[in-house]
């Protein structure tokens, strides 16, 4: 068992930044990869981001790059996401996930832990 805390939303203007967290608790050592995910209301979990565990290899959702970047921590088993240039198009809340096997990044239903959820809100 993984336990998944996000940390960090709030509620920013546009063009605005935030830096999100997520701290991995439990048995860590089965994490595999990480990765970001939001979701607005009517609207389908989205992937945003993913990072490799052992190898810092980093995957982006076009919508988000070169604005967000993902980070992990191994030191401390934290990930991050800093978050530039946000615009109202990303508000939602978003999640923090991980993974015990490598298959599809970008496909919720691989992966295997999931937090709570922290909210972010770009007023225009």
């Amino acid at each position: 068992q993984v336990q998944l805390v996000e940390s960090g939303g709030g509620l920013v203007q546009t063009g605005g930044s935030l830096r999100l967290a997520c701290a991995a608790s439990g048995r860590t050592s089965s994490v595999y990869f990480m990765g970001w995910f939001r979701q607005a209301p009517g609207k389908e979990r989205e992937f945003v981001a993913a990072v490799m565990w052992r190898d810092p290899i980093t995957y982006y959702e076009d919508s988000v790059k070169d604005r967000f970047t993902i980070s992990r921590d191994n030191a401390t088993n934290t990930v991050y996401l800093q978050m530039n240039s946000l615009t109202p198009e990303d508000t939602a809340t978003y999640y923090c996930a991980a993974g015990r096997y490598w298959t599809n990044y970008r496909s919720a239903r691989e992966y295997d832990y999931w937090g709570r959820g922290t909210q972010v809100t770009v007023s225009s």
